[in-house]
């Protein structure tokens, strides 16, 4: 009997859905499964949990994997990137629990935090119960999960993504050939990502593909044969390139915050691996002393900051301009306001000596004046010259010269990181570009302006060099930046 069929396309760029076919259903995922055990592998090497040198020793359990396996002995060592490789290219067996016991102690610790992933991600109806991906009652998943997660691992983790696309790689014992090769060759653009097989799942492939700037994420569960499915794939690619847009913006998926390892897990796999014969009987209370030990013993590691909901976050960036935008209004007013106070000066007594308008720069001018016109004779001059020349008759002079302090120094300048096509997104960009660079961007507003051909994302409240050094450290990371003068 044939494995149940069902399908999901996904334009990866902004993560809409073309088409579905049974898309919520569980099923067997097969070795889909290791996208989600490269995932996590992927995530604990950039937090520092483990690193692809480290030399992982493999167990019996692991070397006992059936078929497809790259030939792991027990007892003997291999480094952790060798194990990716086989994992990803060949989709080995004993290398995916290899994985697993080197991240988290056992592959049982392992599936736990393989759920704990999954709904982090968003897989509502994705249940692991092993890193491999062979059939075990209650590991189920559905396509729309795969697909989600597939987009997931191709944005949160781009530096590895490249594995997925290698016909073959070296793993350390051996060289490996792909298993999705056939595809890769086939269909233009293809460069991932995993294929699946199982009696019980039949054969499943999640897999993407670009095209001039589109990228499509297609999954399929239950295909009857290689041949058949990888057809089936085409087709669903064919109908995602010819409905997706030519152009979108692209909103890559919000990355999960860090979980990390699961430590009470950990914790009680030591106090049963180190218990004896004799001391079976005092190995339960050990466990309620090490519960009670975890909180009242040392003090809790410092709390994880959980995501913002986008309400939350829209609100609070709406706060922040409409503050940004009353500031530089205020300051606005109160130097045209101090503009006409030296003008009202310079007209009423022009033949007053200059250093008579010092004192009235350092008065605050009243809530109450209105901001008038600059007079077509007022020529400003720069404070780098504080010297007027001496006074002279009204009707000899064509032009009345007024210093004032200059802006140059201070903080007049500001920066452009790009032009977008919503609100939302140019704050969203100027908040990921604040987190990226803080040694530079640190104490300067963020202010989002409409024009008309878009929404400006600006920093503001910055002396010229700062400007220029941000903008500089920014166009190094590939991220558009100019700067704005202080007019």
């Amino acid at each position: 009997m044939a494995a149940p069929y069902a399908a999901m396309v996904m334009d990866a760029r902004n993560g809409e859905v073309i088409h579905t076919s049974n898309a919520d259903t569980r099923l067997h995922p097969a070795s889909l499964t290791k996208m989600m055990t490269l995932y996590i592998v992927f995530e604990a090497v950039q937090n520092g949990e483990i690193s692809m040198d480290t030399k992982v020793q493999i167990s019996k359990k692991a070397a006992s994997e059936p078929p497809s396996k790259l030939g792991l002995r027990a007892g003997s060592t291999i480094q952790l990137r060798y194990l990716v490789r086989a994992a990803a290219v060949k989709s080995a067996n004993d290398a995916a629990t290899a994985l697993a016991e080197a991240i988290s102690g056992s592959e049982a610790a392992f599936a736990r935090r393989m759920n704990r992933t999954a709904k982090a991600l968003g897989m509502g109806r994705t249940t692991f119960k092993n890193a491999h991906g062979l059939t075990e009652s209650g590991h189920m998943s559905t396509a729309r999960d795969m697909t989600i997660l597939g987009r997931h691992v191709l944005y949160d983790y781009p530096q590895y993504y490249n594995l997925f696309s290698r016909r073959s790689t070296d793993a350390g014992i051996k060289t490996v050939a792909h298993t999705n090769r056939r595809f890769l060759d086939s269909y233009r653009g293809a460069d991932g990502i995993k294929t699946g097989y199982t009696r019980a799942a039949g054969f499943n492939l999640t897999a993407t593909a670009e095209r001039g700037g589109e990228r499509i994420i297609v999954t399929v569960f239950g295909g009857n044969s290689t041949a058949s499915r990888n057809a089936q794939v085409a087709k669903l690619m064919d109908l995602g390139f010819n409905k997706a847009p030519a152009r979108m913006a692209l909103r890559t998926p919000r990355k999960p915050p860090y979980l990390g390892p699961d430590t009470s897990t950990a914790t009680e796999t030591v106090i049963a691996n180190s218990q004896t014969p004799s001391t079976q009987t005092r190995a339960k209370s050990i466990r309620v002393v090490a519960a009670a030990v975890k909180t009242s013993l040392r003090p809790t590691a410092r709390p994880v900051a959980q995501p913002i909901l986008p309400d939350v976050l829209v609100a609070e960036l709406k706060n922040d301009i409409q503050s940004v935008l009353a500031e530089v209004q205020t300051e606005e007013v109160q130097e045209v306001a101090a503009t006409a106070a030296q003008v009202a000066l310079a007209t009423a007594a022009p033949a007053t000596a200059p250093a008579s308008l010092a004192p009235s720069l350092k008065t605050a001018p009243s809530a109450s004046v209105k901001p008038v016109g600059r007079p077509r004779t007022l020529v400003l001059a720069s404070a780098t010259t504080r010297q007027v020349a001496p006074a002279e008759p009204v009707q000899a002079r064509e032009a009345e010269v007024v210093t004032r302090i200059s802006t140059s120094g201070g903080r007049h300048w500001g920066i452009n990181v790009g032009r977008f096509p919503s609100r939302y997104a140019a704050e969203k960009a100027l908040l990921k570009t604040a987190l990226a660079e803080m040694a530079t961007l640190d104490g300067s507003l963020r202010k989002v302006v409409n024009g008309a051909r878009g929404f400006d994302a600006n920093f503001m409240g910055l002396s010229r060099e700062s400007a220029d050094l941000a903008c500089r450290r920014l166009q190094a990371r590939q991220v558009t930046c100019f700067m704005i003068g202080p007019s």
